[in-house]
């Protein structure tokens, strides 16, 4: 690796962020035989998704899944006596995991391949970027993959050093007593349930009328059923008035159907979103649009508004999920190295919330369907009436597709055990254009979870 920079370098790309966007752009344009720098100040190596989001949060995840299920297995027929959680070594197990990720990550960002720079940066011109110490580094193109920061909304007490993050708590490793989570997001949703079937008494305050307003309604309400039936307490339709100490505890006030409500934990979880980490980059100097959000505005392409400098994953959007900023960071690459490219069909994208019932997706939503005004036949299945799933006591949720008159899947929704996995016999029929009467061609194995959709297939076809 090289560590050393002079006060003026050049290189073809620079990537400023090294997560999974970031990463996924430096090693397209490496490939390329591209001599490519990538920046990034972070305190370790790895990015928001193997350090902070999607896989320490998906281990601790499954551990209150398997708690959970351990203690309700008497409806099975078996005598569990206890279960409990080690939280000390359910932490240990998870940095032990993690560390392989981040290790194996920092490996491949240290390679002769790039050059790393481990410095704050900020943009001079379209065409330069000046580090916090001086240094100028010049690049034929930019990649911005910075990432996104955690929201706070302007609430009285709601600071952070006095309040949770999501870091907070996936690093815990002691069981809270008492913990209010605010907001009602795919983040605040997974973790609440994960808190709650760990043992700590959970409240849940969301701002909107409903939890999870990335999902449709009706998975939305099956998700709140669960939380309800689990014991946690759920308020949606709420107005954030102050945080306030208590103690050692904290008091949540909120409005709640025009009546002011108190509840009073040991803590609360900021969990109100995220914002794109655009600050900081300077983007004016060199001539970069960011929407009202504070997104860096691109084309189907990738480029912002100056062509020399592209963006990816998080920092411009549209979505929040790690495949869609790795497909946006090669494509950017790819698009810069003027070859030919086919923009990314978001028509097609796959989503998952990882809640216990599941809640995924694929193709285009019934609610964007009817917003663009495309005629469709939809049906569905419930889970609460298929063998696999009764057998499983996994009776929450349902499985629905949609298709247009000549019976091509536009797309579907599961929510139910499993979801995440089941939806993607879907998300590769999208990928390939297939119409539902082909589908059934397949052989659906009796009895899995999986052939519950051969009942709404049949439907369309």
């Amino acid at each position: 690796m090289h560590t050393d920079i002079t006060m003026s370098r050049h290189f073809d790309f620079v990537v400023i962020g090294g997560g999974s966007a970031g990463y996924a752009a430096a090693r397209t344009a490496a490939s390329a035989g591209k001599t490519v720098a990538i920046v990034d100040s972070g305190p370790v190596l790895g990015g928001l998704c193997i350090l902070r989001g999607c896989m320490p949060s998906k281990t601790l995840l499954y551990v209150a899944d398997i708690l959970h299920h351990a203690r309700n297995s008497a409806k099975l027929g078996l005598r569990i006596h206890k279960a409990d959680a080690d939280m000390a070594a359910v932490q240990a197990r998870k940095k032990e995991i993690i560390k392989d990720f981040a290790d194996y990550r920092a490996g491949q960002l240290l390679s002769d391949r790039f050059t790393l720079i481990r410095k704050n940066v900020r943009f001079v011109s379209g065409e330069a970027l000046e580090t916090e110490d001086g240094e100028r580094i010049e690049a034929g193109h930019f990649v911005i993959a910075t990432g996104s920061v955690v929201n706070w909304p302007k609430v009285p007490g709601l600071e952070p050093g006095k309040v949770w993050i999501s870091d907070d708590v996936l690093d815990l490793d002691f069981l809270p007593e008492s913990v209010v989570v605010l907001g009602g997001g795919v983040v605040a949703c997974e973790l609440a349930q994960m808190l709650n079937r760990l043992g700590t008494k959970v409240t849940l305050v969301q701002r909107s009328g409903r939890i999870l307003r990335e999902c449709s309604p009706e998975a939305a309400a099956v998700v709140e059923k669960a939380f309800r039936d689990e014991g946690m307490e759920t308020y949606t339709g709420t107005r954030l008035l102050a945080i306030e100490e208590e103690g050692c505890a904290r008091l949540v006030r909120f409005e709640h159907h025009g009546q002011v409500k108190e509840v009073q934990a040991a803590h609360v979880l900021n969990a109100m979103g995220r914002s794109p980490a655009s600050d900081g980059l300077n983007l004016d100097a060199a001539c970069v649009e960011l929407n009202e959000q504070g997104r860096v505005v691109v084309d189907e392409f990738q480029r912002t508004s100056n062509h020399r400098i592209s963006a990816a994953g998080d920092v411009c959007g549209p979505v929040e999920i790690v495949h869609v900023a790795i497909m946006q960071g090669e494509l950017a690459v790819e698009a810069a190295l003027g070859k030919k490219v086919r923009p990314i069909d978001y028509d097609k994208v796959t989503r998952v919330v990882f809640t216990d019932p599941q809640v995924a997706s694929a193709g285009i939503s019934k609610e964007e369907l009817d917003e663009r005004d495309i005629a469709y036949t939809e049906a569905s299945y419930p889970f609460d009436d298929h063998g696999k799933s009764i057998l499983m006591e996994a009776k929450y949720g349902y499985v629905r597709a949609f298709a247009n008159a000549e019976g091509r899947l536009l797309g579907a929704e599961c929510v139910g055990r499993d979801a995440g996995e089941l939806i993607h016999p879907m998300a590769l029929a999208l990928a390939l254009n297939a119409d539902c009467r082909s589908m059934l061609r397949a052989h659906w194995y009796h009895p899995t979870l999986s052939e519950i959709w051969t009942y709404p297939l049949e439907d369309l076809a």
